[in-house]
């Protein structure tokens, strides 16, 4: 069984977690929030940005509203991470040793297509993929399972046979719900914030693709998702 690999983007592909944080940050000053976006994103990061930027308002506030919001710290994020764009280390012989393995490779985010061009595009990332799947592409994004499932299913692939990469509590969370096992990528966490990954890794120069296929069979099964973990994390919020 040859597997099916499926990455996230944000915290996975680059290490632009702190540049997301701190585009947040900006916007909260800019609303007279004193929410602390570093930790907020610890417990939400991998949710579509409207979905977080849900949490920190007391009152519900118009979902027009909302995209306005995240459209401007989607402006405040590009212009802070534009000069630092880079592939996480050792992702492109990570990929390109995976490609001449067999593996099917797609990609699974909850970022919309401007933003995924963003990176894929300028730093030429794309060409290593047979599917991509973004925001729109699915009516629920994580910490539900179907941008991964979505990836699975355009790539016909079961299930069972999917890893997910992942740097995000709810991204692993999703990838339990899809079925799938999970790669951590602590980018931003540390390891012990997991709940069951097959390894956990800084970046891709520690792992080699055929290594996957030691770890699948050390978990024959995907861990069942737990509950308590992500209503924790994301408020309950759907």
């Amino acid at each position: 069984m040859t597997p099916t690999l499926i990455f996230d983007m944000d915290g996975v592909l680059v290490d632009n977690t702190p540049a997301q944080a701190r585009a947040f940050q900006l916007l909260f000053r800019d609303l007279g929030l004193t929410t602390n976006a570093r930790k907020l994103l610890q417990r939400l990061n991998g949710m579509p940005a409207t979905n977080i930027l849900k949490t920190v308002f007391q009152k519900p506030v118009p979902e027009k509203q909302l995209q306005e919001y995240s459209s401007q710290r989607e402006f405040l994020y590009r212009t802070l991470y534009w000069s630092q764009r880079r592939a996480m280390p050792g992702l492109v012989p990570f990929l390109e040793a995976a490609r001449a393995a067999g593996f099917a490779i797609g990609l699974g985010t909850s970022s919309p297509p401007e933003t995924i061009a963003y990176i894929l595009d300028h730093l030429d990332l794309r060409r290593h993929f047979d599917v991509v799947v973004g925001k729109d592409d699915v009516a629920r994004g994580k910490p539900h399972g179907d941008t991964f499932s979505v990836v699975a299913a355009k790539l016909k692939a079961a299930p069972e046979t999917c890893i997910v990469f992942e740097d995000a509590v709810l991204g692993e969370q999703a990838a339990y719900k899809a079925g799938m096992r999970c790669v951590a990528v602590a980018s931003s966490l540390p390891a012990k914030a997991f709940q069951a990954p097959l390894t956990v890794i800084n970046d891709f120069t520690e792992l080699a693709p055929q290594r996957l296929l030691e770890l699948l069979a050390e978990q024959p099964t995907a861990p069942k998702p737990d509950k308590q973990r992500a209503q924790r994390n994301y408020m309950q919020l759907t």
